[in-house]
């Protein structure tokens, strides 16, 4: 069952969009909340805000993401449940947050304050070589999918881990490399910071697939 789970693409199966200005879907989803952050403050669901401070743990990273852009995507049990690179950049470093295990279905987001500021997560910020920019990826574990693993690692990381929470690495990936999987569905949370003056091509409800167009950089 889990190798049906984290199965490969089919060679052809997701075309990622070649344009430049364009970041594309890191994973197979439903487009969930998304807009401008509001100084460090988003939403999980109409009315259920939270912090980017809560989310990520790491005081650089919330500073150059203040107003800048989120997306939230949510994988389903059904679909594919690799993760890509959204954008060209080399990941230095993953930082790890160890937390529980809420489901992350709508009806949950809606119920649950800060749930997934209080899930087990993973903090990846993907370099793109220009330092006034900054896209991060945050995924997030779920109930049932306590494991991810990250091909930048040597082991992967799910509620047994006891190492350090933060990780030296140095990978580097083109748009649409593969960067990981979950083991069963979960969320993956994309932030970018103002900088990037981005225009969204995505609709809250709708499904988008791994490679196909989130955000549109009109500067890049």
């Amino acid at each position: 069952l889990q190798d049906c789970f984290i199965r490969e693409l089919k060679e052809g199966a997701r075309p990622v969009c070649p344009d430049p200005r364009v970041i594309t879907s890191p994973c197979d989803a439903i487009v969930g909340a998304q807009g401008r952050i509001a100084g460090s403050m988003l939403f999980q669901a109409k009315g259920f805000p939270y912090m980017i401070e809560d989310l990520v743990p790491d005081a650089r990273l919330v500073e150059r993401l203040r107003h800048g852009y989120y997306v939230t995507l949510r994988l389903k049990s059904s679909m594919y449940h690799r993760f890509h690179a959204p954008a060209d950049g080399r990941v230095r470093e993953v930082i790890y947050q160890s937390g529980d295990t809420w489901n992350v279905n709508p009806v949950t987001l809606r119920r649950i304050e800060n749930l997934f500021c209080l899930n087990e997560r993973a903090v990846l910020e993907l370099d793109g070589g220009d330092p006034s920019r900054c896209l991060v990826l945050v995924p997030v574990a779920a109930i049932l999918v306590a494991s991810m693993k990250f091909h930048c690692l040597r082991h992967g990381l799910d509620l047994s881990y006891r190492g350090p929470n933060r990780m030296s690495c140095d990978a580097s990936y083109r748009k649409g490399d593969e960067m990981g999987y979950f083991e069963q569905g979960s969320t993956i949370i994309v932030l970018a910071s103002e900088q990037f003056r981005l225009q969204s091509l995505v609709e809250e409800g709708k499904r988008i697939n791994m490679g196909e167009p989130l955000w549109f950089m009109p500067e890049a």
